[in-house]
């Protein structure tokens, strides 16, 4: 058996139970040659050469062509590019810088995102699922890619069907096929019947052959869409969309107003009039917020790469920090995988040796044991003198499984391994014991031997028990620290286990959890929706859960209004997963878990969670602070262009001026800012959550502009007057709006503090070095304009103070 089997079935609730499925009638250990040997060498080689191969890329992140024309081909670039190309034509070229910086900031935009990608890549590699496949009559790995037309291939419990095929042998074989169909019951699959891609294997074992592969094969379309890296819907990329949406409304007719304005009303040359539409159309554009977006997501992907968390939708970091609510599987995630028998207890007198030997015999009947099959195998070898007859495998549902065993004198007799409290019957005298043993966190298997026939519906009714197989699980040691985190963040923690309440509730008290002293047996809680919701709200432990009830504890909670994570490993999790918020999966659970999750922890540490957190807390948390710095600009841009164009005056600025502005208030101001710590939660309503501040803030610092231009105007006169009134005006406008960085830039710390100096530092630079102030026509004129300019600038500022203290108070977020 792989190591891969191993892994990929310690899921939660199949470590309450027993064997999975078994070879029947063969002896324990034995080596059985297998009824079909699969392809031979030389058939897999003609098939390559036919292209008859699973060979469809399955990628997991964008190709490099349709990065760069993501970040090239925009909306925005083409309106950029368009007045650039007008710039170029009337000139001088310092009216174009704005073009340049479009070049620099896709250029860096593309790169973020080739880092990205080379990332997610590698990631991919490691997390490749590979198929078990028989060829000269031996199993091995290999990747997906490889697998060819015919080949045979084998199945455990949590595997995912790669290729469309038809059932050659079946162990007790179940397969969910509910992201094919909907249909959330598994089908029990007989020899001969067909497969399709993209089910997963919930219970027994068996093989079947490939009948379609490649892009014949459904798998094709299902495994590319669930490891795309995509840019699907997101409320921060949504929210920008709308926002840009209206300024393209609004850009057109400003447009033409100024030029019309301009050259009909002022009788300006058709070049400057030209120049100064363009310096009032370019900063309505907020171009660099969608740059910045895409930057701090393909960070953030880098970043999570370190830590061998695989982000297989880039919006699933976004979404995981809105979380309020995260369900937790026990098994995997609060523990560890491993576990250990600390005890064996008979009941009835029965002889410990014999009680041995038969666990020992179910242990080796299944091909595939779990954590908690495994742990008896380690304690309890095999004895070469039993064999099993037949197998039942385990069940979620059920939560027991079972064999039919042969024993050295040949008497066989049916033996069933699962939970006690659901195989012994309410008010038995075992179960007072074994509530004492999961008060302290362990878990106990029952031992029974049964009347019935393996098969019967029935089985498990009347049955002997014979002993306590009592497990001690392995904590994860970090899995305090983690729970710490998601209740200091505000973040509820919901533990949603197979196992017995009383016993998961035991092991979250060990680990510190608030609630944990009062676990809900699941197999109690209300069916109605709005009940189940309130009974989840107020607890945090929950047992004896049943596959379908996670995925209706998700609906339940989602209905009252919460954010759901869901994380898990088994095939169990699968539906849960799917219908969640976000999914998580861990990098050793099933192949089907993996494939319907949003995240991937390949290095199965519930410890990586709070980093995703973090990271999408610092994107969405810094993407709204400087997409208030953009939209103010548009805001007091779209103020300023319609204030001039109903006053029937000149444009106080030229492109050159809103471009050094942009620079030094928004464009690398926010580059720095955008990628700061930040562990401010998520919060909902992004467009009004920025607008509320944008608003007041662009209208305050466009009007002081727009004031000192106009005192501007009557106090200076002459041919030379525009340009110093412009100076005077862009003097007010960049220190109103170093002031809304200053308030952006809140919390202060030394470096945030820095920044905001070094902005300052740049523009009184330009001001006072001969060539800059010829560059970009900056030049103050005598020392009263200057300094009205700033006492407006000043005013401008207390206003800014006051507003933002009554939008806060007002418009709470």
């Amino acid at each position: 058996m792989t190591q891969r089997a191993k892994t990929e079935v310690e899921g939660p609730e199949p470590d309450d139970g027993a064997a999975n499925g078994s070879a029947a009638g063969a002896a324990p250990g034995a080596a059985t040659e297998p009824a079909h040997r699969g392809l031979t060498t030389g058939e897999v080689a003609e098939r390559v050469a036919r292209g008859e191969v699973n060979d469809v890329p399955v990628r997991s992140s964008r190709s490099t062509t349709d990065i760069v024309r993501s970040n090239v081909f925009t909306r925005f670039n083409a309106i950029i590019g368009v007045l650039f190309v007008i710039i170029l034509i009337v000139g001088p070229i310092q009216d174009g810088l704005f073009g340049f910086v479009i070049v620099a900031n896709t250029g860096i935009g593309i790169i973020q995102e080739l880092r990205a990608k080379k990332t997610l890549d590698s990631l991919a590699v490691i997390g490749e699922s590979k198929p078990t496949v028989r060829r000269d009559g031996q199993a091995a790995e290999i990747p997906t890619s490889e697998v060819v037309l015919g080949d045979v291939i084998e199945l455990g419990p949590g595997d995912k069907v790669i290729v469309d095929g038809e059932v050659l042998e079946s162990d007790g074989l179940e397969i969910d096929e509910s992201l094919l169909t909907g249909e959330a019951d598994p089908v029990v699959k007989q020899p001969g019947e067909k497969v399709m891609s993209g089910s997963f294997v919930v219970a027994g074992g068996g093989a079947f052959t490939a009948t379609k592969v490649g892009r014949e094969a459904y798998a094709a379309q299902l495994a590319e869409e669930a490891s795309r890296f995509t840019l699907v819907h997101s409320e921060l990329r949504s929210g920008i969309s709308q926002i840009l949406k209206y300024v393209t409304w609004m850009m057109v007719p400003t447009a033409i107003g100024l030029i019309l304005s301009h050259l009909f009303t002022l009788n300006m040359p058709g070049d400057e009039a030209v120049r100064r539409m363009v310096a009032g159309i370019v900063p309505m554009i907020p171009e660099g917020l969608v740059l910045l977006t895409s930057v701090a997501f393909a960070i953030g992907v880098i970043r999570l790469g370190r830590k061998k968390c695989l982000v297989q939708e880039l919006p699933a970091i976004e979404g995981l920090a809105r979380v309020d609510v995260v369900c937790l599987d026990k098994t995997g995630t609060l523990t560890e995988g491993g576990m250990d028998v600390s005890d064996l207890r008979p009941l009835g007198g029965t002889d410990e040796g014999h009680l041995k030997q038969v666990l020992g015999a179910l242990g080796a009947s299944d091909p595939r044991p779990n954590a908690s099959l495994q742990a008896i195998i380690d304690a309890y070898p095999a004895d070469d003198h039993w064999r099993s007859i037949d197998a039942l495998p385990f069940s979620s549902a059920r939560k027991y499984s079972g064999a039919a065993l042969e024993g050295p004198d040949g008497d066989s007799a049916t033996w069933l391994l699962g939970a006690p409290d659901v195989l012994l019957p309410s008010g038995d005298d075992a179960l007072a014991e074994i509530d004492d043993l999961n008060a302290q966190g362990l878990r106990v298997l029952l031992l029974a031997r049964a009347e019935q026939d393996l098969h019967d519906p029935s089985v498990a009714d009347h049955v002997r028990p014979t002993a306590l197989v009592v497990l001690e699980q392995r904590l994860r040691p970090d899995a305090m620290d983690t729970l710490r985190y998601f209740e200091e963040q505000g973040v509820q923690a919901k533990v949603i286990s197979g196992d017995n309440a009383v016993s998961v509730g035991a092991v979250a008290g060990k680990l510190g959890m608030p609630g944990a002293e009062s676990p809900v047996d699941a197999r109690k809680l209300p069916a109605d929706r709005e009940e189940m919701g309130k009974v989840l709200e107020e607890g945090a432990v929950f047992g004896r859960v049943t596959p379908q009830q996670k995925r209706d504890m998700v609906g339940a909670l989602q209905a009252r209004g919460h954010n759901v994570a869901m994380t898990g490993d088994g095939v169990n999790d699968v539906l849960a997963l799917k219908d969640a918020d976000i999914g998580v999966s861990m990098g050793a659970g099933s192949e089907a878990t993996k494939a319907v999750a949003q995240i991937v922890l390949l290095n199965n540490s519930f410890a990586t969670l709070p980093s995703v957190v973090a990271e999408g807390r610092r994107v969405i948390g810094n993407i709204t602070r400087v997409a208030t710095l953009f939209l103010t600009k548009t805001v007091y841009s779209v103020l300023l262009a319609i204030l001039v164009a109903c006053c029937q005056i000149p444009y106080p600025y030229l492109p050159r001026h809103l471009t050094l502005l942009s620079t030094l208030t928004i464009g690398v101001p926010a580059f720095f800012l955008a990628l700061a710590p930040n562990k401010e939660r998520a919060k909902p309503h992004f467009v009004r959550r920025v607008m509320r501040y944008a608003v007041p803030s662009g209208l305050i610092v466009g009007l002081a502009a727009f004031a000192t231009y106009l005192l501007a105007r009557s106090h200076y006169t002459g041919p030379d007057a525009l340009p110093a009134e412009t100076s005077a005006a862009t003097l007010t406008l960049f220190l109103s709006a170093m002031w809304v960085l200053a308030i952006i830039a809140r919390p202060y710390t030394w470096w945030r503090v820095g920044l905001v100096l070094a902005m300052g530092l740049g523009f009184l630079i330009v001001l006072v070095v001969p060539w800059l102030q010829n560059f970009f026509d900056l030049k103050l004129v005598g020392t009263t304009m200057p300094w009205a300019a700033v006492g407006i600038a000043v005013t401008a500022a207390a206003l800014l103070e006051v507003a933002w203290r009554v939008v806060g108070r007002r418009f709470p977020a």
